[in-house]
């Protein structure tokens, strides 16, 4: 079985565009996602970008640093996962974003392990959100990718990789692992402005460290309240959503 991490990256975000080459600490945003899924349980580590020009500059900083790139379509990120994971031959795929610099190594190897050790074909945290958003993970078999490469239609599920899976546990078997205390109204992604000013504050806490945990992040925000205010009154998944409403006009 063959275990790679997608991290799905581009600079064009219409919210907080050139995020991912934002400076934390001596690295940008994206270096540090890719350490902490590298010291995660995968054989591989892919940046997946866009074919388009304003990216060429995400495939040199991968080049740089010696981290494997691929480019397809900019709107279908379903057909850009599906394609990155049939050239690199995977048996499983974890799904990252590029805007959650404090991804936890540790939940990402639970998420896995769930998937090899049952007959799950999609595993996450995220169906019912009860950890931090960008704690979020998705891990699942490239057959069910295929499946949804295949056979998926609205554009959301083109647009988001994975809806058409977690919307159908008929067809799949679908798991959601949850946190002992429900921590989903905390907000630990980078979108916006303010988010990364709540990024600053939390890595300059941590600063020559690389590998702080979830855990360890919760023990700094109950010491500093005021740092968790920074980003408060933002809807989680505002991207999903806004897919959704479009496709209702």
């Amino acid at each position: 079985m063959k275990i790679g991490a997608i991290i799905q990256a581009r600079m064009g975000s219409t919210r907080f565009p050139e995020k991912i080459l934002k400076n934390l600490n001596g690295k940008t945003v994206l270096e540090h996602i890719v350490k902490r899924v590298q010291d995660s349980d995968v054989d591989s580590c892919i940046v997946a970008t866009t074919s388009r020009k304003e990216d060429d500059v995400v495939e040199k900083l991968c080049m740089q640093q010696k981290i494997l790139c691929f480019r397809g379509s900019e709107s279908d990120v379903l057909e850009r996962f599906y394609q990155c994971a049939k050239e690199f031959q995977l048996d499983v795929i974890v799904r990252i974003t590029a805007d959650d610099p404090l991804k936890d190594t540790g939940i990402i190897n639970k998420a896995i392990s769930l998937l090899l050790n049952n007959n799950y074909d999609y595993v996450s945290n995220t169906v019912k959100p009860t950890y931090p958003e960008g704690i979020d993970v998705e891990v699942f078999t490239f057959e069910a990718l295929e499946k949804a490469y295949l056979e998926a239609e609205l554009p959301s599920e083109h647009e988001h990789v994975t809806p058409y899976i977690w919307k159908n546990n008929g067809i799949f078997n679908i798991y959601n692992f949850e946190n002992d205390v429900d921590l989903s109204g905390m907000r630990w992604t980078m979108d916006t402005e303010d988010d990364f000013e709540f990024m600053k504050r939390v890595y300059a806490n941590f600063k020559g460290k690389d590998a702080f945990s979830m855990e360890e992040v919760l023990t700094f925000l109950e010491d500093n309240p005021e740092v968790q205010q920074i980003n408060q009154g933002h809807v989680r998944n505002a991207g999903y959503l806004k897919s959704i409403e479009e496709e209702k006009m």
